[in-house]
């Protein structure tokens, strides 16, 4: 059987080169084992290699493996009955008597003179499951630290607060099991989407300390393109991914269930004892949520296994993990680049939040760059003008300081503070400044009516520096005159370090209905 996509004899080659078996890599490359196997032989025979075929073009490809073939199909008397029972445990409306139908049709058309009739076709594809042992259910023999089982939990939970809505966020749940110990990993999302799906398999890794030689996933959308859904094709961006660690992805096959029995046992054991005890729960963060789901699952693998020796804990240490290949040195992140230009208030939205660029790209495109836990901003390609933490929950606006233009930032500092920074500036000032700050804030019955007093009153250490300052608090104290107006008045005049111009033992004017306050002398 000729195979017409020399991608698939690259991948073949490259995975042939890594070791692993004819089942495996037709598997991965979507065909039947015997077209595996004549593909292996005709690039041995060519004396291709993974290199070498992968800067080659179509055509000098299939001139190199297909050198006598003139486009032609050898004629075979029966079918190929792998991909016939392919398409069978696909589509469950399809049948024999519609494949004999189809297959006979095809014959005719192509001119074979010796095809099956429908007796035959029944008798052979028999035999053929039968030799071949469809029927039959196989005890699977996991080879330590070889195969990573990847899955999303069918089940969602809202349980993630939105701090800024007070909404509850529905919480998608990533399980991965590897190899002879089922030892799982569990991480939380607020979605599905590819870039999440990327992140997960990167903190996998990362969390078991190495590497195994095969992915299988679900047929998933983040793992398989839709579109080629009764031939699957890997999506690119987690192709991608496989090549920079270098491992193979190995999609299991549409239901079959049992191709991934292990990760749908720790699937169901999670469901109980994490998911039911995650229930009732609220957290305000999806960081705060999987932090809670470490320590559970950590809790979890100590138990002890009910049907052999040891835990998923131990077997994972003593069998699974010396078996994992070493991580590259720096991580994969997989990057989103969209164009937006800045509007007035130079926030830019990606994701459903808005982040702070310079004021001055007011009206410019820039390129934001995205990961699953940065967003950056670049003019072009090159400089980079802003980098903020992505945000997933809380306010919607993530503001820095420097990008905003003087008016906005003396009033982001003024909507900024509290009592207890102003009392903490105040402090760093000088024990009279922190007295008039202090009882400024304590005189008030609703605390925030002194906030712009006292914002004015320590601004002036920036313009008459802190010693002045704290000379003007001091004179202020001692005239038992305690406001904004009279430290401004010192400070504006000189008087900090003038004398008064009565002594404290002078007698104080006597109250009078005509007197309507006191009049400071400085």
């Amino acid at each position: 059987m000729r195979c017409k996509e020399p991608m698939r004899i690259i991948e073949m080659l490259r995975l042939w080169e890594q070791g692993h078996s004819q089942r495996e890599i037709a598997r991965s490359i979507n065909c039947s084992c015997s077209t595996v196997a004549g593909l292996q032989q005709r690039c041995a025979k060519a004396g291709l290699t993974y290199e070498t075929a992968r800067v080659m073009t179509d055509d000098e490809m299939n001139k190199k493996v297909y050198p006598s073939c003139n486009g032609g199909r050898p004629v075979k008397q029966e079918p190929d009955w792998e991909e016939m029972q392919k398409r069978l445990d696909r589509n469950k409306r399809l049948n024999l008597q519609y494949l004999w139908e189809e297959y006979r049709k095809e014959a005719t058309n192509r001119g074979f003179a010796d095809s099956l009739g429908r007796s035959q076709f029944y008798e052979h594809y028999a035999k053929w499951r039968a030799a071949t042992g469809k029927d039959v259910v196989m005890v699977q023999t996991r080879e330590p630290g070889k195969e990573l089982f990847v899955d999303w939990v069918g089940d969602t939970l809202k349980c993630v607060i939105d701090t800024e809505t007070g909404k509850m966020i529905k919480a998608h749940f990533f399980v991965a099991t590897l190899g002879d110990s089922g030892y799982p990993i569990v991480i939380a999302y607020p979605s599905e989407k590819l870039e999440n799906w990327i992140n997960a398999h990167v903190e996998t890794f990362k969390r078991l300390g190495g590497l195994p030689k095969v992915i299988v996933p679900d047929n998933c959308k983040t793992a398989v393109t839709k579109a080629n859904y009764y031939d699957p094709q890997l999506n690119k961006t987690y192709y991608d991914l496989s090549l920079y660690y270098n491992v193979a992805v190995i999609p299991a096959r549409v239901r079959k269930p049992r191709d991934k029995g292990i990760v749908e046992g720790s699937i169901g054991w999670l469901e109980t004892w994490l998911l039911e005890w995650l229930k009732g729960k609220s957290f305000t963060s999806f960081h705060e949520l999987n932090a809670a789901i470490k320590m559970r699952v950590t809790e979890l693998v100590k138990r002890p296994f009910q049907k052999r020796a040891g835990s998923r804990e131990s077997v994972f240490l003593e069998i699974d993990k010396p078996a994992l290949r070493p991580l590259p040195r720096e991580y994969y992140e997989m990057p989103v680049y969209v164009e937006r230009k800045v509007p007035g208030d130079y926030h830019v939205e990606y994701d459903g939040f808005y982040y702070s660029v310079p004021y001055s790209y007011y009206k410019q495109k820039i390129t934001i760059k995205a990961t699953f836990s940065v967003i950056e901003a670049y003019s072009d390609r090159l400089t980079r003008v802003a980098i903020h933490e992505r945000r997933y929950t809380g306010k919607r606006h993530v503001s820095e300081k420097t990008h905003m233009p003087p008016n906005h930032r003396a009033q982001y500092e003024i909507s900024g503070f509290d009592g207890r920074r102003y009392r903490n500036w105040a402090s760093s000032i000088g024990i009279n400044t922190f007295y008039v700050i202090d009882t400024l804030l304590k005189e008030r019955e609703i605390e925030e009516t002194a906030y712009r007093s006292c914002m004015g009153i320590l601004q002036f250490s920036k313009k008459y520096g802190n010693s002045r300052l704290e000379a003007a608090c001091s004179k202020a104290r001692r005239l038992g005159n305690i406001s904004y107006a009279v430290i401004c008045n010192i400070l504006k005049n000189n008087q900090e370090n003038m004398p008064l111009l009565f002594g404290l033992n002078q007698t104080a004017t006597p109250a009078h209905e005509n007197i309507r306050g006191q009049i400071a002398f400085i």
